[in-house]
Formats: structure tokens, sequence, C-alpha cells
């Protein structure tokens, strides 16, 4: 008798029941382990979430719809950061499953299904997924827009109004935006049947649509002053912008490292020994779908990095997810008509390694650096006891909720997450935190919390200056999750009394 394996036989069969236990086993991992592991958020998810609570149409994070749903789950939740991590879980699952849709109507059902198979292999969607913000929420919305760009484009169908819906909604959600709109526009434009497409009354409409949900953010860029392009490089710095962009187009090779990894290992070079693998097969593709794919494979991560080089920016523009979404649609339609699936026993163990090791390098990183290492790990800090020590020792005082907590950053942040929630102001640059200003902050009172370095708390000489007359408390030490070779964390802090007391 012939034997066939049980996955090849569910892919063939059943496609839509393996995307749901793969895409659905990476999101519960990624919710586990940031679960049991992270007592602070990681990244800026903190700062995020203290901009996202006061419900701003902008500020200088860029557009408001990421920072006031993290707002809204983190409420949702009881206060508490799951929430967070749950809506960032599914953005990714809702962003799979649109791929999958779309590249089920490129190359059928059961390579659909090993596009995704190798799209979640790529490693921006495991730790970095973790610091929702605006690029975890954008990818739902681009591959949304991709989906109905190609019914309109490819297909002939009607989804104008889905697509303007989509197109204003991440124009609310990241600066990208305008750049992968227009990347849509120009495939649109340069060929016969996306020009046959616009030259109908439905764009007009759908632009309607998109200038009324854009306009509020639109009206604050222009009052900020903030719709000017940032100053081109000098031309004696060119080379080293340009040597910036091969370095981020190496970190996007370095997040697919798993994906090429599997097509190294199912490659007929690798495999030269004759076997009778079993075929994945898929009807013919449209060549104008195969243009499509490559285009918004190659157009985001090409053009996000440039940009990002150009302009001094750290990372992608748009995001890395973005840039690689369809990275493994691209691999499949690459990989011609008929996919044979040879040595699936350690294709099955590469894959689940793959997938599996970037939540072991979160586990080794929060256990095993600080017993090598004397940096300390961020999400180690425990949040929770800062921020209710910080709140019930204001309100157990002045009798009233801790209303506003500034000085150090990084852990005012983590006091904003406390049961009051209080504003958030960044001393140092209050600029970026015009909720609250330096004198609103006396008038209210609150708490100025930073990392002491003796047992006296002194505070810093520029919260001191900033702050003048302010008697510093006792320290407060904590412990970390993991202390290993780093010293217990003692936190100098001093409460500014408000006006009426």
């Amino acid at each position: 008798m012939r034997f066939t394996s049980l996955v090849v036989e569910l892919i063939r069969a059943r496609p839509l029941l393996v995307f749901w236990i793969v895409v659905l086993f990476q999101a519960a991992m990624w919710l586990l382990v940031p679960l049991l592991l992270y007592p602070a958020p990681p990244g800026d998810l903190a700062t995020a979430l203290a901009f996202g609570r006061e419900y701003l149409v902008g500020t200088d994070l860029g557009p408001p719809l990421a920072f006031w749903l993290a707002d809204i789950a983190y409420r949702a939740a009881g206060n508490h950061i799951f929430g967070v991590y749950l809506l960032s879980q599914l953005c990714f699952i809702v962003a799979f499953r649109v791929l999958f849709e779309l590249a089920r109507t490129i190359v059928g059902s059961q390579q659909a299904v090993l596009a995704v198979l190798l799209t979640v292999t790529v490693t921006a969607y495991g730790a970095p997924g973790l610091t929702f913000g605006p690029s975890v929420l954008a990818l739902p919305l681009w591959s949304l827009l991709l989906l109905h760009g190609w019914r309109i484009v490819g297909q002939g169908r009607n989804a104008w109004f889905a697509l303007s819906i989509e197109a204003g909604l991440l124009l609310l959600t990241t600066p990208a935006a305008a750049g992968l709109l227009l990347a849509l526009t120009v495939f649109a434009l340069a060929t016969e049947r996306g020009r046959n497409a616009l030259g109908s009354v439905d764009p007009l409409f759908a632009l309607l649509v998109i200038a009324v949900l854009a306009l509020p953010y639109l009206i604050w860029l222009v009052r900020a002053d903030a719709l000017g392009a940032p100053p081109w490089p000098d031309i004696f710095e060119l080379h080293l912008r340009l040597l910036r962009w091969s370095e981020l187009l190496l970190a996007l090779v370095f997040a697919t490292a798993g994906l090429l990894l599997l097509v190294v290992l199912n490659s007929s070079f690798v495999n030269r020994k004759p076997e009778d693998a079993p075929v994945i097969v898929r009807p013919p593709v449209d060549p104008l779908a195969q243009t499509f794919v490559y285009a918004f494979a190659l157009a985001p991560a090409l053009g996000g990095s440039l940009v990002a080089a150009l302009f001094g920016v750290d990372h992608v523009i748009g995001g890395a997810p973005i840039a690689l979404s369809m990275s493994g649609l691209a691999v499949v339609l690459l990989s011609g008509d008929l996919i044979h699936l040879r040595r699936l026993r350690v294709l099955r163990v590469a894959w689940l390694a793959v997938v599996v090791a970037p939540a072991l390098a979160v586990i080794a990183t929060v256990i095993v650096q600080p017993w090598f290492a004397n940096t300390e790990v961020a999400t180690s800090i425990p949040a929770s006891a800062i921020g209710a020590f910080f709140g019930e020792n204001f309100e157990r005082r002045t009798n009233r909720p801790l209303p506003a907590v500034a000085g150090d950053p990084l852990l005012a942040a983590l006091v904003a997450l406390g049961p009051s929630r209080p504003h958030l102001l960044l001393d140092a640059s209050p600029e970026r935190t015009p909720w609250i200003t330096p004198a609103k902050f006396n008038e209210l009172g609150g708490v100025v919390v930073w990392r002491a370095s003796d047992t006296a708390g002194t505070p810093p000489e520029a919260i001191a200056k900033r702050f003048p007359g302010i008697v510093p408390e006792i320290p407060r030490t904590f412990g970390r999750l993991v202390n290993g070779r780093l010293p217990l964390l003692r936190i100098g802090w001093a409460i500014v009394r408000p006006k009426a007391l």
C-alpha cells in the first residue's frame, strides 16, 4: 500500500482546518509567553498606553487609532495588560486569515496553506508583535487592502466601499499609510485592468469616504505644522544612509531566515536521492496575480527600508510585519505549479523549531541573561507592584487618587498603568504630553519617580531642577522576576501635594 502523511492529507482535504491549527497555535504561544514571563510591558507599550489614555486626535507618536484601541483593550481587561496582548494576537489572526483568503483566490486553498505555513515562520510576527502599536494594527488593515485591491483590479469585482473604509483606518493608524496607498494606486495605473477599474465613478466615492475618515487627523497635522517632509540628508552623508539601507535589508532577510531554511531543506539540490514525494497542486495562476504578489512582496520592503535609511529612522517604515506579509505567498508562486514536499519528517521538525525558537529565545533572555550580564531586562520590572505602591501612598497621604506622575520616563509610564491611570508628564520634554503642563502638575499634585543611586534617594540633578523643593522619600526597592547578578531595583520618589491641600 502507498503511504501518505496525515499532514499532507489534511492539507489536501481540510486546508482551512490546518490553517486554524497553525495560526491558533502560534497565537496561543505568544499569548502565554508574555503573560507568564513579562511583569512589565515590552518596548514602549506602557508609554503608548499612557498616550492612548488621553484620546487625542494626534501626538508625536503618530496617528491615534492604535493607541485608542490599546487603551480600550486595557480597560476592557480590567486594567490588565492581557487585553492588549490579546488584541495584538487578534490582529495577527485576522491578518493571516485575510492573507489565506487572498492566496486562495490566486493559488488555491492547498497551496494557500503552504503560504501561511511559511509566513508564520517570519520572526517579525513573534516577540516584536507583542509591542502593540501602529505596525501591528496596520497589518490586518494592509492585508484587507491587498485582498480588496486584488478583487477590484484582478477580478473586476466591486469592493470599493470596503477598500475605502480600510484605507481611511490605515491613514489613522500609521504614517506609512500614504506610501502604501500610493503603491497600490501606482500598480492599478500600471495595469490595463486597473485603469479600467479606476475609470468608473466608484473611486470618487471611495476618496470621499477616505477623506471623511482621515479629516480629523489631517486637521491636527495642519495645526501642529507637521505636514512638512523631514530634511534630506547631506550629500556627504548619502553613502552612510545607503549603508544603513543595506543593514535594514539584511535585518529583513534575517527575519525570513526560517522561511529560507525550509525552502532549502525542501529543494531538490539538498534532496538528491530519488523519492516519491507527495505533491501539492495548484490551478493555473493569472499572470497579473503573479505580478501583483511579487510587486507587494518587494515594494513595502524595499521602499520602506530605503525611506527609513534616507531619513535616519531606525526601523523599516510601516514595520517589518507589513514589509514581509507577502513573503510566503511569493515563495509559493516561485516554487511552481507542483510543490513536492520532500523529507516530511525533517520539514515538520524544522518548521516547529523555527516557530518555537523565538519564544525559547525570549524565555532564555528573561531567565538566563540576568545571571550572565549586568544589563537589565526591562520586561522583568514588576509594573503592577510599582503602580500599586505609588498610587496607594499618594492616596493615603492626600485622600485623593493619584492624578499624575513624572520623572524617569520608563518608571513613570509604568506608574501610569496603575489603578487610577494617572496622567503621564514627560517633564524633560513637556511638549510631548500637552494634556498636562508642569504648572498643571504642580497644581494637581502627583508623584515624581527616579532610579535611586543611594540609600537617601537623592534625585538626579535634572529632576531636582525641574521640581525644585521636592522632599525625597525613603527609596522603595522592588525585586525583578529574575534578579540574577543585578541589585534590587531601587526607586527614589517624592510626592508633590495638590495646591488645595
